[in-house]
Formats: C-alpha cells, structure tokens, sequence
C-alpha cells in the first residue's frame, strides 16, 4: 500500500438492506468528521450516499431474505459481486467494510484480503446461531470482526477471530427519557388512546409473508377491544402498497394510520409492538415496549434452518436476556388468533410490562458503548490513518 500521506483516504463499503444503510451512514459520518476528504464508494441505500458515499450499484439489488428467495435472484447477485471485485481490485481502497450482508459480503472480502487489501466485517452475521462452521471462513475473510452483542465477542473470542465489540449505534442514539405523550401528539392521537404498532418488516419479503396475519390479528384484536388503535410504519412505498392490500383483503373495515417510515415515533406512542423478528424487536427494547414476536419465511427455508439452529430463541430481546422475556411465534405459530391472543395479554398485563421495562433498561444500558465513533477510530487505526 502507498504511503497514506499521498493520497486521500479510500474506503470500500458495501450494505445490502435499509437497517445496514442506517448502520454504515452512522459510521461514515464518524469517519469524515475526521477525514473530510475521504473517497469513500460501494454499495449503500440514500443514508450512506447523503454521508457521502457513491453506489456503484442500487442496493435493493441486495436486499433479499431466505434461502430460496436468495436462489432466485443468485445469478444477479454473483455479477454484481464478481464486477466489484474487479472494481476494487483495479482501484484499491485503503480498506474494505462489509456492513452485514454476510452471504454477499464474506465471500468478497475473502477475496480482497487475497488481494492484500484489509477487510472489517461490520455486524456479526448470525454464525453463533446456526451454520456455526462458517466461522472458520469469516476468520479467512476479515482482519477484524466489529460485533453489536457482548455474547457475539464471546463467541469469535472463542474461535480465535480477532473482535471488537463497540455496542450498538441504536442504543446511543435512542433516548431514556422519550416523552411518548408528545410522540402520540405528533401521530394525531390521544394521550389515553391504546395503541398497538404493527411492524411486518422492511424486507419486501417479509412483509408479503406478514402483512396478511398482521391485520388479521389486528381486527381480531379490535372485535375484542373496540377502543384500539392501530399504526404501521412502512420502510418504503413498495411496502406500503403490499400492506395496505393485505389490510383491505384481511380486514377492510379496520382503521390502520400508515405511516411512511417513522417507526422509532410509531413504537414509542405504541402501549404494545406486533413485530418482524429483526432489527424492530432491539428497537422496540430500547424504547421499552412490550412486544410480541413473529416471523414466517418460506416452508424449504424454514425445514433447513429450524434444523441448523443452534440457540433456543429467534429474537434478539430473547438472546440479550438470555431467557424468554417477550412471546415468539414462528411459522405456522404466526395465526391471526394466536397473535391477536398475545397482544391482548401483553396489553392485559401492566405489572409484567413494568417488569420487562426494568430488563430492558439494564440491556439498553449495557449497549451504549458510543458505537458509530469507537468503530471509526478501529477502522482508521487499521487503515493507518
């Protein structure tokens, strides 16, 4: 590598879905606020090109979830990453950051660390979980592991996979004092209203799969209560629609407040949270709201990884704890009846959301480590500046 007085500094990211966009948008301002003229380029979503990052490729080409969904889409994936390999090994960066994105990720900076270029892998994959023998691979393909989860150190500490763990950005930049009777203003609501936040996820994926038993359980739930409320924030237009489809084919006669994006403001006016199992459930924790659990994927991808899984819990609330603290319904679990049924108890149960609310102030705690800038300072220090 050229002596790094001579030549801005140049950094090669990619982030495959709108949570890891978030993430490397935080990062990349921590790094500019001390190198302002960096080159940085890849693939990111519009938080990282507003932090200054020039995608070589739209990153929704990425964002794709599931093990045959994957499969669909193979052949675009691998030319996208065969031409950024080819792109980068041309035009060198001082160093490479995967932000998750782990299937798409690895296998390039396995190959720019071939290449001598150094490789941070930003956001453990779920390698403690299950498919535990790719450890061996990530220790082929990164320099450093930068993990958002105390348990996570543990693990690559254990498989000798040279670790960092900095906390999570979210936790430093979500309040303990959120004045939730100002966010229900905000949202047009009552400060007595009861409210439930409905969250399918911000994978186009996934809301296809959970919109459906969403608003089911949510007119389940309002034939019970009458006096609910109901509010969904979608992560973009194409989610919306798929959403709002489903709430009309399920439940034509209940009133949703669709929001476009805004979840933080949705979960925090909201007495409980129906939600993706996904980045939304460490949100939700931070805001310490009562929740309940659900996912579905496809039946093949689902056969696979309930036999690969290697923890008891798919929810990160659960996994922080390290007990069952918050429902979890998987599959063919995730009914209008059974989810309706979990709500109302969460709804139902003050003294045990006063609980919960003390579990995740301690998480929350524990998390706050000053991500965004103890990240940037690794990362510069390896690429020698």
């Amino acid at each position: 590598m050229s002596d790094t007085g001579t030549h801005p500094l140049h950094i090669g990211i990619v982030a495959g879905e709108p949570s890891g966009d978030r993430l490397a948008a935080g990062l990349l301002g921590a790094i500019r606020s001390q190198i302002p003229d960096a080159l940085i380029e890849g693939i990111g979503g519009p938080k990282m090109e507003r932090a200054g990052c020039y995608s070589l490729y739209p990153m929704e080409q990425l964002s794709v979830m599931g093990l045959t969904e994957v499969l669909n889409r193979l052949p675009s994936l691998l030319r996208i990453r065969r031409e950024l390999y080819h792109h980068f090994s041309a035009n060198p960066p001082d160093i490479f950051i995967g932000v998750d994105a782990p299937d798409f990720n690895l296998g390039l900076e396995k190959k720019l660390k071939r290449r001598g270029i150094r490789t941070v892998h930003y956001v453990s994959p779920s390698v403690w979980a299950w498919r535990q023998w790719r450890v061996r691979r990530i220790g082929q393909s990164v320099d450093r592991m930068l993990v958002l989860f105390p348990f996570e150190r543990k693990f690559y500490r254990k498989h000798n996979v040279p670790v960092e763990y900095i906390g999570h950005p979210f936790a430093d930049a979500i309040s303990d004092t959120i004045d939730r009777k100002s966010v229900r203003r905000l949202l047009g609501y009552c400060e007595d209203d009861p409210i439930v936040a409905l969250l399918p996820g911000s994978r186009i994926s996934e809301v296809k799969r959970l919109s459906g038993c969403f608003t089911a359980a949510a007119d389940w739930c309002h034939k019970r209560n009458s006096s609910l409320k109901f509010v969904a924030p979608m992560a973009n237009e194409a989610c919306r629609k798929i959403f709002t489809e489903a709430l009309g084919r399920e439940a034509p006669y209940l009133q949703v407040k669709v929001l476009s994006g805004r979840p933080l403001e949705a979960m925090a006016a909201a007495d409980a949270v129906l939600t993706a199992s996904g980045t939304a459930t460490l949100e939700a924790l931070l805001l310490r709201r009562p929740m309940v659990v659900a996912y579905r994927m496809s039946s093949l991808s689902h056969a696979i990884i309930s036999r690969l899984a290697r923890v008891p819990y798919y929810s990160l609330p659960n996994l922080l704890a390290g007990r069952s603290v918050v429902p979890e319904l998987i599959q063919n679990e995730a009914t209008a009846e059974s989810l309706g049924q979990a709500l109302l108890e969460v709804l139902e149960n003050p003294a045990h959301n006063k609980k919960l609310e003390s579990i995740f102030s301690d998480i929350h705690r524990s998390l706050r480590r000053n991500a965004h800038t103890t990240a940037a300072d690794i990362i510069l220090e390896m690429a020698g500046r």
